[in-house]
């Protein structure tokens, strides 16, 4: 017998033929806003089902729903043709039902193996619901390619290997049925293939997938069917095969939608940053960056490629004033910049430096707090917002607010909607107008367009090149090789600390990137 049949969690009454899921005129409101209206969808048995929208269209509250996070205000649910109540997540789970979070529900200091168990215990006594656990994860593992050592430390592990243990967590409880909410959002390229080939050998084992992406390159690589939902509703479900990326973006946003970059040739100015053999240490003694040479140019979009962990992030976050350097130099319009462990981001900001951090729930919103008040964290001491020197002037600061609201389509439109309430896609807006707003001198910018929608993101690159076309310097980070490609008038690409090469976007492309990710330049051997 296979793992997959050992895990099976379709109801016995279910009918043979019947779709795995059916949802009935699903209906949800919050208050005045109605997340979704009378929504009706079939998801086939072993097929992998994608669910794409503009943020705020209402997918997950739709899945959280299936899952049991909330309940329909109206509305049936059917698992297999049975009609089922979901009154919470133990519910879903009975029914064959597994969620992976887009933000990962783990408990950091266990381990893998502890994290599967947790809530799944046989009894009173651990160990003997700790020893089943290891078999059969260890059959799991080798069935579905999700290897991981049962033993690791959750915060010890890379983000593609917590993905697999949130798998796993679902898998050995027994879930036929498989949710996926934005998947993809923190995995490198190569982590996002492997996820695709587990998926590909869940869907041959009989299992049913969910999707919820805004990528619409996955979404035809993947799935068998996408369902289309705009401002709550569901607008179409078609056959994956009978479409097209610019179809789906145009059912997304109701509008003809451009899936490339335009701009005009970068108008290179004077160096505005220069950066010289700049080192960081981190709190463990590891060198994160090892003598980084950079110039940051007036007028252009400088892009920085490389698998996550190979130095990205430090470069941001001490250029940002976050992190100290350990040795170089940096300079700002010929002025030197505070590298030691006294300057700070505020800093930063009044010298013409905004960024935009790559993970913006731990550096750049305060989730308790409202729109309003973090659309202008960090800035709140600038003029436009002061009454007086000891005043604020909290009624300029939700003007302002709501006008960044307005030009970023931020939704829903509420500056005093606390940020934990938005969208991922939405809060990252409100990240992006808050620093492109501040018209700085050079923009730092990690994952511009992590976890946000198509048409968003068309938005968000037209303002970062329109930064660019005013004479301001830019530094894009990103996983994404096709922005990278599409948005940088220059590319550096980083592995292990260091800068494995350079080129011009119309000079290279993803493969050649790629071999540069792992210290491979082709035109020299290895980096």
């Amino acid at each position: 017998m296979s793992v997959a049949e050992k895990t099976a969690g379709q109801p016995e009454t279910a009918a043979p033929s019947a779709p795995a899921i059916e949802l009935i005129g699903i209906s949800k409101a919050f208050g005045p806003v109605q997340a979704n209206k009378d929504i009706s969808m079939q998801v086939a048995r072993g097929t992998i089902h994608g669910i794409v929208g503009e943020n705020g269209a209402g997918k997950s509250t739709l899945m959280s729903i299936l899952y049991g996070f909330y309940r329909a205000d109206k509305g049936e649910i059917r698992i297999g043709g049975v009609p089922t109540q979901i009154h919470n997540s133990d519910d879903a789970i009975r029914a064959g039902i597994g969620m992976v979070h887009q933000h990962f529900m783990l408990v950091q200091n266990f381990t893998v193996l502890e994290n599967v168990v947790l809530g799944a215990e046989d009894g009173a006594l651990l160990k003997p619901s700790l020893a089943k656990a290891r078999k059969l994860l260890t059959e799991l593992a080798h069935e579905y390619e999700l290897e991981v050592d049962p033993d690791a430390v959750i915060h010890d592990l890379a983000v593609g290997f917590q993905q697999r243990v949130e798998i796993l967590k679902a898998l050995y409880r027994h879930a036929d049925i498989l949710i996926l909410d934005e998947p993809t959002g923190v995995l490198t390229p190569a982590e996002a293939d492997h996820l695709f080939r587990i998926l590909e050998g869940l869907r041959r084992e009989g299992k049913t997938i969910i999707l919820i992406t805004h990528k619409l390159r996955e979404i035809m690589a993947i799935t068998d069917t996408v369902s289309v939902m705009r401002r709550g509703e569901m607008t179409a479900t078609v056959k994956t095969a009978d479409t097209s990326p610019a179809e789906l973006a145009e059912l997304m946003v109701g509008r003809q939608v451009l899936l490339r970059v335009d701009k005009k040739p970068a108008q290179v100015g004077q160096t505005l940053m220069q950066i010289r053999g700049l080192r960081v240490t981190d709190r463990d003694g590891i060198e994160r960056l090892k003598g980084i040479d950079l110039d940051l140019r007036a007028g252009e979009i400088l892009g920085v490629a490389g698998v996550a962990g190979n130095g990205q992030s430090a470069l941001l976050e001490v250029l940002g004033g976050i992190t100290a350097a350990s040795g170089g130099s940096v300079t700002l319009n010929g002025q030197a910049l505070d590298l030691t462990a006294h300057a700070d981001a505020g800093e930063r900001r009044e010298q013409g430096i905004a960024h935009v951090p790559e993970d913006r729930h731990r550096l750049g919103l305060i989730m308790s707090f409202s729109e309003w008040e973090n659309s202008c964290f960090g800035y709140h001491d600038r003029p436009q917002y002061q009454k007086s020197r000891l005043l604020m002037d909290r009624r300029a600061m939700r003007d302002d607010a709501r006008e960044k609201i307005e030009k970023y389509d931020i939704r829903p439109p509420s500056c005093d909607l606390a940020a934990a309430n938005f969208s991922g896609g939405n809060q990252q807006k409100i990240v992006i107008a808050r620093e492109v707003e501040s018209d700085p001198d050079v923009l730092l910018v990690g994952q511009p367009t992590r976890g946000v929608d198509i048409g968003a993101i068309e938005f968000i690159h037209n303002e970062i090149v329109h930064l660019r076309d005013q004479g301001k310097a830019v530094l894009l980070v990103s996983v994404e090789l096709d922005e990278i490609l599409g948005l940088s008038d220059r590319i550096v690409v980083m592995f292990d600390g260091r800068i494995s090469g350079e080129r011009l976007p119309s000079e290279t492309d993803q493969n050649e990137l790629g071999l540069l990710m792992a210290g491979i330049d082709p035109k020299e051997g290895a980096a």
